[in-house]
């Protein structure tokens, strides 16, 4: 799991262009949306997309979105529980 987190701050940089901000920044637990990585409703969308092309993950519904984009260990726990094998 905590290869995936570490692989998921990365893929979020990269996805989101986010500028200083190196994966040490992001906490496993620190919010994504509305916290100080300033993710908005569009920054959401690219991010589906990403794990959507690499992951095969479908987020389908916004209560989806919302337990998965809580934070990094989060979106972790969802990768894994729902990536096509």
């Amino acid at each position: 799991m905590e290869a995936l987190i570490a692989e998921l701050k990365v893929k979020i940089i990269d996805t989101l262009s986010l500028l200083d901000v190196v994966p040490e920044d992001i906490g496993d637990d620190d919010r994504l949306v509305g916290g100080d990585l300033g993710i908005d409703s569009i920054d959401v969308l690219e991010l589906v997309l990403m794990l959507e092309k690499d992951y095969g993950v479908k987020i389908e519904s916004k209560d989806m979105g919302v337990q998965a984009f809580a934070s990094v260990r989060a979106l972790a726990e969802f990768v894994e529980k729902n990536r096509l094998k």
